[in-house]
């Protein structure tokens, strides 16, 4: 980099708009050629994305949330680097860095897409008959193709959304990286805080999940009110996860979780205890149920059906934007097939479109005649069809919202919805149909995955001056390097946890079962589901988002509530700072911090059952047992807990 760059300190006033995207002069000029995709990029990248993505799987299994890995690998990216040049080795370029984050947020995307639909394969209670088991390679080739799709539809949009559309898309995430990205120039303190919470996130997950020191969710039955339970998962995920949504959200997603568990269930339990027969679903009274199992055999179909109303009511809203995308997006095609658009410079040279339109007609062929993706000729053309359309519509949401927002969930349903329809019009209904349908979504998902990550990181690379062509292989490359690991992640955590579980409910993927199941099957309980439809239809009346409080309702209380414990964390962190700008300053550092607590638990969480796997032991039959705190085993728990929150409080304010 030449001298008058390593001076800059940050990215022009023209990176948050103000001028035309064909004006804006990115931190490293076009005609400067730093040292870009290189090998040590590329493993260092693929490394943190198959570490993202194994916690993201894990985290994603249990709340059905995932956290952009963004931020997190471009800090972390600047600081191996810079350990890198401590032990003698060249210095990292920015645009390296560049590099490693966007192969490694590829990653956690990719996570994101398939905990949404494959754990449904292992849900055969809900959808498929007990023999049906799906493999490592299945679950590889599926990500592979949905993540290089999701890759290849984006690149004939990049100079419209991304640089067309620049001050009027404002990518947060990717302006947040290419801030890092230059603030990582000159200093690692931001690298700091992630490393720190990475720390303390292990620690504390290896002395829960590991030596089992304390239980891992703290209860209480309230006396004299049946089935009224309140509960707590001691985890810092959680409590990360929910510094990072805030208080608004937080509060509306365990408001959804009280209305279920302090709400529905005692009146079921109460209404249903005089009850001589079962009450369809349960194949049990209702006078013999816990509160637990009120929860699986009534409110998650409630909960089914309040998650579905607002995946969709979130989808109708973009509506508007849809059409324009889609508009806007084949006018783009158009241009670039008539050779009307060329680049000339460095920071605008995309990869040729007509390989990358070949290699989509190929990866179809593939989906429609390989055997481990079950589609057929026509799932394959509604892969492709569903995919290209989402991918434009993905892009331009997280444009305005964050890929952290972007609503894969209601996109997946609509596919599923789409997709089941139209076989059953075929009249397909058997398992073959069920299969079939479930993998459409699963490869559409991947690709809705990835071309919200894509964008964003080709928004970072257009403010700091990457190369896009480059930054296009490196999303390849974390797409494959990240597929190769995911299935066998998520098949681990089967094998330990058991998807379907209290420990891993895997609800995003549950919905999905539901929604194939109903469809082609018919044979739900849809008066509980439509009893979901009508309480997300309230919300909305009422001004509120009704796809948070949907999750709030269909997860357990004991989940939303650490969530909600991050949100007032967040919170008394904002209201203690003093001036806009150190409650920004302040919010980010804690943002960073709880960024590295869910990375911490999910690597941690993947190593204690790789651990487990060895030994041939279930979670329950190692570490100390938290049975050595008698009576106060909840009360121990919850003090534990409360040391966590007090640290995440304090590395919201200290420098490092």
């Amino acid at each position: 980099m030449s001298e008058k760059h390593s001076e800059k300190r940050g990215l022009s006033d023209g990176a948050y708009g103000g001028v035309s995207g064909e004006e804006y002069k990115p931190y490293i000029p076009s005609s400067e050629k730093p040292l870009e995709f290189t090998l040590r990029a590329c493993i260092i990248g693929s490394v943190l994305g198959i570490l993202f993505a194994a916690a993201n799987a894990a985290v994603g299994l249990r709340v059905g949330l995932t956290i952009s890995a963004s931020i997190p690998t471009a800090v972390m990216a600047v600081a191996i680097f810079g350990l890198m040049k401590k032990l003698g080795a060249r210095k990292g370029t920015i645009l390296e860095n560049n590099i490693v984050q966007s192969i490694g947020s590829a990653g956690e995307s990719l996570a994101a897409g398939v905990i949404f639909t494959i754990p449904a394969f292992f849900l055969t209670s809900f959808i498929l008959p007990e023999e049906y088991t799906i493999t490592i390679f299945q679950i590889f080739i599926t990500a592979l193709i949905g993540g290089l799709l999701g890759v290849f539809f984006m690149i004939p949009l990049r100079r419209y959304l991304i640089k067309k559309e620049h001050g009027n898309l404002p990518y947060p995430e990717g302006t947040a990286c290419a801030e890092v990205l230059v603030a990582g120039e000159t200093g690692g303190a931001q690298a700091k805080q992630v490393f720190f919470g990475l720390g303390a996130g292990a620690v504390y997950t290896a002395l829960l999940k590991g030596l089992r020191l304390w239980k891992n969710e703290a209860e209480y039955y309230i006396p004299g009110y049946k089935n009224g339970l309140i509960n707590l998962d001691v985890t810092p995920a959680l409590l990360g996860v929910g510094y990072i949504l805030g208080y608004r959200i937080s509060a509306i997603m365990v408001g959804g979780a009280i209305i279920s568990w302090l709400g529905l269930i005692p009146l079921i339990s109460i209404v249903g205890d005089k009850l001589t027969a079962p009450m369809f679903p349960a194949d049990i009274l209702i006078s013999e149920m816990d509160a637990w199992d009120i929860w699986d055999y009534y409110i998650r179909y409630i909960g089914a059906g309040a998650v579905a109303f607002g995946g969709i009511i979130t989808l109708i809203r973009a509506v508007p934007t849809i059409i324009e995308s889609f508009r806007l997006g084949f006018r783009e095609v158009a241009k670039s097939v008539k050779g009307t658009i060329a680049a000339k410079i460095r920071t605008d040279r995309d990869l040729p479109l007509i390989p990358i339109l070949i290699g989509a007609f190929l990866l179809a062929i593939v989906m429609a005649f390989l055997p481990q993706i079950p589609v057929g000729i026509i799932g394959g053309i509604l892969v492709v069809i569903f995919s290209f359309f989402f991918t434009t519509v993905s892009s331009r949401i997280v444009g305005i919202i964050g890929s952290s927002s972007n609503p894969i969930s209601g996109m997946t349903i609509a596919t599923l919805l789409g997709t089941s329809l139209v076989f059953v019009m075929l009249g397909w209904t058997g398992t073959a149909a069920k299969v079939a349908a479930l993998s459409v979504g699963a490869v559409v998902a991947m690709s809705i995955a990835i071309a919200g990550d894509t964008s964003q990181d080709l928004k970072t690379g257009f403010l700091v001056g990457a190369t896009p062509s480059k930054q296009q292989i490196g999303e390849m490359v974390g797409v494959i390097t990240s597929a190769l690991f995911i299935g066998f992640t998520v098949i681990l955590l089967h094998k330990t946890y058991v998807i379907g579980s209290d420990e891993l409910p895997a609800p995003q993927a549950t919905i999905m079962s539901f929604v194939v199941k109903g469809i082609i099957g018919g044979d739900l309980p849809w008066a509980l589901i439509f009893i979901g439809v009508f309480l997300g239809l309230t919300m909305e009346i009422l001004g509120l988002p009704s796809l948070p409080l949907a999750v709030g309702i269909y997860l357990p209380l004991s989940t939303m509530a650490t969530v909600f414990a991050g949100g007032i964390v967040r919170t008394i962190v904002e209201f203690r700072s003093k001036g806009d700008e150190l409650k920004k300053e302040n919010r980010e550092r804690g943002i960073l911090f709880a960024s590295g607590l869910v990375g911490g638990e999910g690597i941690v969480t993947v190593i204690v059952a790789l651990v487990l796997l060895a030994l041939n032991k279930t979670a329950d039959e190692v570490g100390f047992g938290p049975e050595w705190g008698g009576h106060f085993q909840d009360v121990i728990s919850l003090a534990v807990f409360a040391i966590l929150a007090v640290v995440l409080y304090r590395s919201s304010f200290e420098k490092r």
